[in-house]
């Protein structure tokens, strides 16, 4: 049996961070009353946690490990 790698753990990690900002006791932080720019905060949180997660994604992939 093969040993896991260290890119899968990152892998696994990644994941699990994703789970984490995209639930519900995280998320209730952000619905509040108040706008950025015109923007619920709510929305922008998402937008910006969601790129996050992308780029580290991409990061974790593309690194030699």
């Amino acid at each position: 049996m093969r040993k896991p790698s260290l890119r899968a753990y990152r892998i696994v990690s990644l994941f699990l961070l994703g789970c984490l900002l995209f639930n519900y006791p995280v998320l209730a932080l952000f619905n509040v009353g108040a706008s950025a720019a015109g923007v619920p905060v709510l929305y922008v949180y998402i937008f910006i946690a969601w790129g996050a997660v992308i780029a580290l994604a991409a990061i974790v992939m593309e690194s030699g490990n």
